[in-house]
């Protein structure tokens, strides 16, 4: 593998640098075809080409970084790639040479997304990024841009010339599709575009209107113009030209690739499965149908395409289901076929140059190679990893084989000679590190669930998986062997380190762990051959102090011993046996390592790019120790920076954010070498290994995905035997241990291999268990019973009551997981309806506050006690001090307005009266009077007020008439004093209500101040009564004597008396009760009655206050109706307003275009002059030329000169190279338009065959070689002369398309003026229109409006609108008149009828005298003719005239005869003219053929004619004389249509008045 540039620096020592040995890397972006044998990709800071043949890689490193976009000319054998610096530039190099051809610099600011050279000449387009979106168009052999056109937020995903023409470029994205024409004009070049419009989703087609001018408004005759939507929502720019609204909006197809075909048409992909054919010329799009069949494949259905490529007949596709499919197109049709099934799914497909090959590239970046017509057809170029390299390390000692991992999991190893993959293993789970062991062909791979999984490298053909150890639920972020492989250390993301024993043959023991802060940063070891410990340090960062923490603690040899006594029975290792000492630093470091003598720690600090060195204390201390900085180095690199030493611990490895290594010397810190591999772009270097004898060094980017090899350049004296000594040292230390592993190794795979021994443990184990077994089956089908008779009684019972099917498992997790999930679930429902109730409760507070609380006058209703009748007020809100202030500007502007009109009545009054003869005094004083009287009647009627607020009191004199009203302002001024009018307006039964609750507080008030003296006085004599009451007496009980308590027999008369009383008074109190309650029970019938007829009283009165509610609501609806259409008046003139102002806009933006084309017009006219000048003095010179040559050779004798005057004239025949009939059969281009690199190819051949021309066999016979040798040097100049012509007449051809195109455009952005300008005048008379159209709301009177049948009339533009009673008057007046000229008439026809009825009689007896002369005189002069005498004489009249008719009879049989035969004889005579007629059509035809060929010659000749300006005369008189002729045939067909015309009409003249003439039955 072969590399471009390299960059290194020389050391002070012997000039060692570094070189790129190998990349490995994995296409991102689109590969692309170099020649027929050759891709390219690019990877990281390199442009990775590959030869399919040989599959050998060859490597171009772009110096500025990564490499952004790339792309390759085939013919020129050129490839072009920008880099992604600021401000990046293009670069152009030659393949296979890989120099540099060129460099461009264009204005783009941050990135290229798309270069695409074209396929003939020397022209690249580039399309870049945010923020220019720029589109440009290079001359890359010049290195200047052509043209360029950015369009700012367009983001484009494809971008292709046109094969067949290099004058379009198609630029495509999922949203839109564009192609671009470029337009050239001798030196200068022009970008035009044109968008495609797509179809909807479902593949219809969309009917677009015009935005800015809609044709098909509709017309609304009440409430003026209806405007485009544009102007409705308020758009003046240039985003009203572009405006819909979202209910207009429909999703369009969204395409995903196109191609171009010989034709100069699209195919274009789209994700919803369309495919889209566009025509070049006129961009009109055709949905090709998908012709329904059996489905390929085992039932398959096509996915939308992701990519196209085009082949004869149809196009390829594939999607994402991983299957190459042909789509064979027919007219608007196309079927598909299945063509290829890859592994993967397909993300890119082209076609080589000889389209002998398919190229296939998949979704990972894995290379097919499909060779048409060859066994195996189907060739992988480039396997891809599954995800970015994530981890890489040599596997011992590091000169031969190198592993790698990848985020999904996938372990690789690679040959460090070539870079080739020798085996693949997945462990099918996130990966993180990797570490190889250097005592053993083992590797440690840590994953993000927190396993270490150990592989077997022993066999680098087929590694494999031999021992996982889960240490953490937290991801493991560092593992590290020491020096001499004798642990492994782990650390995880919680701050664990674990220790393990590194030897397979220990079954990677683990002897515990150490607890560190969490977030490590980075761990090192120290570990050399002379000492019985390995050192290890920490670093961890301290965000809350921004400083660093460094832990340094040993492990000793005899670890494996002694683990029991280092660890607790948690197995933390104790930090005083392993001597764990703490260091603090000021600064934060994001990477420090431990020199091999355990006495100086490096560090790169985080903040600053310096490189420091730190002391250790040689003496032992407690708690934490501060080390400061002896030594800093700055150092170049930028960003977090990351230190390692060598394998022999003298060179010290930096690598940054900034993608450039740098070696150190450890002990003076300078520059040994750097290498920049990667990039900022990237991130810069991710990881850095070097092998033992520090011949390889492996480097590996962080996100560009690239694995860089680097070798030494000159590497050789103390640099590199230190390194070779400490390498040879090392591995004859660990020779011993590496064998015994490897034996180990190597048993453990024979073990695994032995299936026997491991299938009698299995029979053993099965024997001795299977009691056990019996009893936990029939434990388990015991338990199923219970469960499925839960189950059923599950089902009887109720929904609610029911359980899930889920609840019945026996898996105690899943419960548990069920329930937990269950429970959040729950949780996140009672969240859910706990916002929920939240909003609602807001909602409630906002409508609260908005309906209620803001209210000044608050909702309130009176219902009725006997009739369903409810009375509501009005609630109203109190207006805001903004509102008061414009209430009062209103008012103080309007009366400002009335006092005026007054006075300017009074001052016109004034002058008028000047004027006028002086009147007498009292007459003054009458009209002074009527004047007043006048005044005092300004009020409006209520039909011209548009309401009835005047019967409710309202005062509307500041109201301005409905007729008056045409200013925007007073329009607003009007809304304002209309809603004062409604606001101020307060109902009587509310005013009774005030008046009422104003009474009620007052009283409370004198209550509550009067004096209560006399109230404590009676409570304090009386008991607070002032009598007694007689309900109080009658609710008296008498009480019995106590002697009835005893039998009457012993009762005394004393005690008989006092019965007898008591029974009195018992019932004199019964009777008294009786009459009280009579007279209560009166009372309360009369109280009712009372009540009833007062709620009665109620009722009617709130009745006729329901009524005048009802009106009161009708005055305010009439009052919102006006505003409403005030409103809507307003809004309609800021909506004319609007687009007089967008079209004012547009017309300004069309008249700098306007000014634009003229000036492109006037440029191109005069280069066109300046050219057409040079292209006629190039003629004449040609001409010139050719006319002297006799004189030129005058010398010699004229037959020389004529022979050499036919060799002057004659040229050399240039063949054609004649392309394979196989590869013209499989290119479906063929040959593409000539170029200016094939113009200068067949230039030189025609030079070259001119050679030949001049060589002195081709001399003719007795001629001087001198002579000769002019005559050859002539006929040269008048070769590249012609060239030259031909060149310049091309150039004047396209000069003039040019300026036809700009003339159209110029004609077309004209036309668009005078449309504008046409649109503004039509607004404009619309507004004025609809300022003076007004609107008024008129009151009619019920009963006096009949419609019939709702025919409305919604025009009346000669209407007036004046007083009815005007009318009525008039009516009156006319309806009298009327009768009286109905009489008069009925008189006057009465006296005419009787004059006509005489002057009839009179002409009817004159026409019956007539009659009567007129039949006297035929029987006078009646004629008696031969026939009528035969008749009267011959007895046998009827047998004569039988006679005759037999006669007649033969004679019509003989005329039949003749007849049929002539008719034969016409049809003979037919058939022939038939043959003729054929014979004359086949002649037309052929005529009308040539005909059009002619008119076809005749059309190029005369535009031809035209654009040279010349015309002939005589054409010029033959239209004259053609033209006259056609107007005098013209006047003389005029004349013949009048001349029958004037016959008719006399005709017609006659028939009527013959219709009109009496006419006399005879009698």
């Amino acid at each position: 593998m072969a590399q471009h540039r390299e960059e290194g620096s020389i050391s002070a020592a012997g000039g060692a640098t570094l070189s790129v040995r190998w990349v490995q890397g994995f296409p991102k972006q689109n590969i692309h075809f170099v020649n027929d044998s050759t891709i390219c990709y690019s990877s990281g800071n390199f442009v990775i080409f590959i030869n399919i043949e040989t599959k050998k890689k060859t490597v171009l490193q772009c110096m500025n970084g990564i490499v952004g976009v790339v792309a390759t000319n085939i013919p020129y054998e050129v490839v072009a790639f920008s880099d992604r610096k600021l401000k990046p530039l293009i670069y152009i190099y030659n393949f296979p040479g890989l120099t540099r051809r060129t460099k461009l610099k264009g204005n783009v600011l941050l990135d290229y997304t798309l270069l695409s050279f074209s396929y003939c000449g020397t022209y690249l387009a580039s399309y870049s990024s945010l923020p220019e979106f720029e589109l440009a168009l290079w001359n890359w052999e010049l290195g200047v841009i052509l043209c360029k056109k950015s369009q700012p937020g367009v983001d484009v995903s494809q971008m292709t010339f046109n094969p067949m023409n290099w004058r379009q470029l198609c630029l495509s994205s999922p949203s839109l599709v564009t192609v671009w024409t470029i337009e050239r004009t001798n030196q200068d070049h022009h970008l035009k575009a044109k968008s495609v419009k797509l179809p909807l989703e479902d593949g219809s087609y969309f009917n677009e209107k015009d935005i800015i001018f809609p044709e098909s408004l509709p017309k609304d005759l009440i409430y003026g113009p209806i405007l485009p939507l544009s102007a409705v929502a308020g758009l003046v720019g240039e985003e009203a030209e572009t405006f819909r609204p979202k209910d207009d909006l429909y999703p369009l197809l969204h395409p995903t690739m196109h191609c171009w075909t010989p034709q100069s048409e699209l195919y274009v992909g789209c994700e919803e499965g369309h495919l889209l054919m566009i025509n070049g010329e006129n961009l009109k799009v055709t949905v090709l149908e998908k012709i329904e069949d059996i489905s390929p494949m085992g039932g398959r259905k096509l996915f939308s395409p992701v990519t196209i490529a085009y082949q004869k007949g149809g196009v390829l596709a594939s999607g994402i289901d991983g299957f190459v499919y042909s789509l064979i197109i027919k007219e608007s049709s196309y079927k598909v076929e299945d063509f290829l099934q890859v592994e993967e799914h397909v993300g890119h497909m082209m076609f080589s140059p000889s389209y002998k090959m398919l190229l296939i590239q998949a979704g990972k970046g894995s290379v097919y190679i499909y060779t048409f017509g060859e066994e195996p057809t189907l060739d992988k170029i480039l396997e891809a990893c599954d995800g970015k390299f994530q981890a890489i390390d040599l596997i011992t000692p590091g000169n031969e084989y190198c592993m790698t991992a990848t985020y999904s999991g996938d372990v690789c190893i690679w040959r460090i000679e070539d870079g080739t993959c020798i085996s693949r293993l997945s462990l099918n789970t996130p990966t993180t590190v990797l570490a190889c062991s250097p005592s053993s062909f083992t590797a440690a791979v840590g994953t993000v669930n927190g396993s270490v999984h150990f592989i077997d490298t022993l066999e680098t053909a087929s590694p494999e998986e031999i021992h996982m150890v889960h240490l953490s639920d937290s991801e493991i972020q560092h593992l590290l062997y020491d020096q001499r492989g004798l642990f492994l250390l782990a650390g995880t993301l919680q701050g664990y380190i674990f220790v393990i024993n590194a030897k397979p043959s220990s079954s990677f023991q683990i002897f515990g762990y150490i607890e560190v802060i969490k977030g490590i940063l980075q761990i090192s070891t120290v570990s050399v051959l002379e000492t019985d410990i390995v050192e290890v340090m920490v670093l961890s960062p301290l965000p809350a102090t921004g400083r660093s923490r460094l832990e340094i603690f040993t492990l000793p040899k005899i670890l494996p011993l002694v683990f029991a006594n280092f660890a607790d029975e948690r197995g933390r290792m104790r930090d005083e046996l392993i001597h764990k000492f703490l260091y603090e630093i000021d600064h934060s470091l994001s990477s420090a390592v431990l020199d091999f003598q355990s006495r100086i720690v490096y560090g790169f600090c985080k903040d600053v790019p310096y490189i420091c060195c730190y002391c250790l204390p040689e003496k032992e201390h407690s708690g934490i120790f501060i080390l400061k900085p002896y030594q800093k180095v700055q150092s170049k690199q930028y960003g977090p920076g990351m230190l390692s030493l060598s394998g022999h611990g003298s060179w010290l490895i930096t690598r940054a954010k900034c993608g450039t290594l740098y070696i150190r010397d450890v002990s003076t810190l300078e520059t040994l070498v750097r290498c920049r591999s990667h990039s900022h772009q990237g991130h810069g270097i991710q990881s850095v290994r070097i092998s033992l004898d520090g011949q390889t060094i492996l480097v590996n980017g962080r996100d560009d995905g690239t694995l860089v090899c680097l070798r030494w350049r000159r590497f050789g004296g103390s640099l590199a035997c230190d390194i070779l000594q400490h390498c040879q040292h090392l591995l004859a230390s660990l020779s011993s241990t590496i064998d015994d592993e490897n034996v180990y190794l190597s048993m453990k795979l024979r073990e695994s291999l032995d299936v026997e021994p491991e299938q009698t443990a299995i029979e053993k184990e099965v024997k001795l268990f299977s009691n056990k077994r019996k009893e936990i089956k029939r434990g388990i089908k015991e338990l199923a019973k219970i469960v499925l008779k839960m189950m059923e009684e599950n089902e009887a019972e109720d929904h609610i009551a029911k359980l899930e099917q889920r609840e019945f498992g026996l898996d105690l997790d899943e419960l548990d997981r069920l329930q937990k999930e269950s429970e959040r679930e729950v949780a996140e429902m009672r969240k859910d309806v706990e916002m929920h109730n939240l909003a609602k409760r807001y909602l409630a507070e906002i409508i609260k506050e908005e309906c209620w609380n803001s209210m000044a006058v608050k909702g309130r209703a009176l219902k009725c006690f006997h009739i369903p009748y409810v009375v509501e007020n009005f609630p109203m809100k109190e207006r805001t001090a903004e509102e008061l202030k414009e209430v009062k500007r209103v008012l103080q502007q309007r009366k400002i307005e009335t006092e005026c009109l007054k006075l300017r009545k009074e001052i016109i009054e004034v002058q008028s009266a000047m004027t006028m003869v002086k009147k007498p005094r009292h007459e003054e004083e009458d009209e002074e009077e009527e004047e007043d009287v006048t005044v005092k009647d300004t009020k409006l009627p209520n039909y011209l007020l548009g309401s009835l607020c005047t019967d409710f009191g309202i005062h509307a004199s500041l109201l301005s008439s409905q007729l008056e009203l045409h200013s925007r302002e007073e329009k607003i001024n009007q809304i304002i004093l209309l809603k004062i009018t409604i606001q101020k307006h307060v109902p009587p039964w509310q005013k009774a209500k005030k008046e009422l609750l104003a009474a009620q507080k007052m009283e409370q008030w004198l209550q509550s101040q009067a004096n209560d003296t006399r109230h404590r006085a009676l409570m304090d004599m009386m008991g607070g009564v002032l009598e007694v009451k007689k309900e109080d007496i009658l609710r008296m009980v008498i009480p019995q004597p106590a002697f009835m308590a005893k039998p009457d027999a012993i009762w005394t008369e004393e005690e008989r008396k006092q019965f007898k009383e008591y029974e009195k008074k018992v019932r004199e109190l019964n009777e008294e009760r009786d009459k009280y309650r009579k007279s209560l029970e009166a009372e309360l019938r009369k109280l009712q009655n009372s009540i009833q007829e007062s709620t009665q009283n109620f009722d009617e009165y709130l009745k006729r206050l329901f009524e005048r509610r009802v009106k009161a609501e009708m005055v305010i609806n009439q009052e919102e109706l006006k505003i409403n259409n005030l409103l809507f008046s307003l809004l309609l003139d800021e909506e004319l307003s609007t687009r007089e102002t967008f079209l004012n806009n547009y017309l300004k933006k069309k008249q700098e275009e306007k000014s634009q084309t003229v000036e492109a017009i006037q440029k191109a006219k005069d280069d066109l002059d300046l050219y057409k000048e040079h292209y006629d003095n190039l003629l004449a010179e040609d001409k010139v030329m050719d006319r002297s040559f006799k004189k030129e050779f005058s010398e010699i004798p004229s037959y020389q000169v004529d022979m050499l005057y036919k060799l002057f004239k004659r040229r050399p025949r240039i063949h054609k190279p004649k392309t394979h009939s196989e590869m013209a059969s499989l290119v479906p281009f063929g040959e593409r338009p000539g170029s200016g690199k094939l113009n200068k190819d067949a230039f030189a051949q025609l030079m070259k065959a001119m050679d030949d021309l001049d060589n002195t066999n081709n001399m003719p016979e007795g001629l001087d070689p001198s002579v000769w040798n002019h005559f050859c040097v002539t006929r040269r100049m008048k070769v590249e002369n012609e060239q030259k012509v031909k060149q310049k007449a091309a150039g004047l051809v396209e000069m003039m398309a040019f300026l036809r195109k700009r003339v159209d455009e110029d004609e077309k952005v004209q036309e668009e003026i005078e449309k504008v300008s046409h649109e503004l005048i039509l607004l404009q008379e619309e507004k004025v229109k609809f300022q003076l159209n007004l609107t008024i709301q008129i009151l009619l009177k019920q009963g006096q409006v009949e419609l019939e049948n709702f025919q409305l009339l919604l025009e009346y533009p000669d209407a007036i609108l004046i007083n009815k009673t005007i009318i009525e008057d008039l009516n009156a007046v006319i309806r009298t008149q009327g009768h009286k000229k109905v009489a008069s008439m009925m008189e006057s026809k009465d006296i005419h009828k009787g004059i006509f009825q005489i002057e009839w009689e009179h002409k009817k007896m004159e026409m019956e005298m007539e009659d009567l002369n007129q039949r006297a005189w035929d029987i006078q002069m009646l004629f008696f003719s031969k026939e009528r005498q035969k008749y009267l004489s011959e007895p046998n009249y009827e047998t004569l005239v039988a006679i005759q008719i037999g006669i007649m009879e033969q004679t019509i049989a003989v005329i039949d005869k003749t007849h049929k035969k002539n008719v034969e004889n016409c049809r003979k005579l037919l058939k022939k003219l038939g043959k003729f007629s054929n014979q004359k059509d086949v002649t037309n035809y052929s005529l009308s053929c040539n005909l059009q060929e002619e008119l076809v010659a005749v059309s190029e000749r005369k535009d031809i004619s035209n654009a040279m300006g010349s015309q002939l005369t005589f054409e010029k008189i033959a239209k004259v004389q053609y033209e006259n002729m056609m107007e005098q045939q013209k006047l003389t067909n005029i004349s013949k249509e009048q001349a029958e015309q004037i016959l008719v009409l006399q005709a017609e003249v006659e028939r009527l008045r013959m219709k009109t003439y009496p006419a006399l039955i005879p009698m």
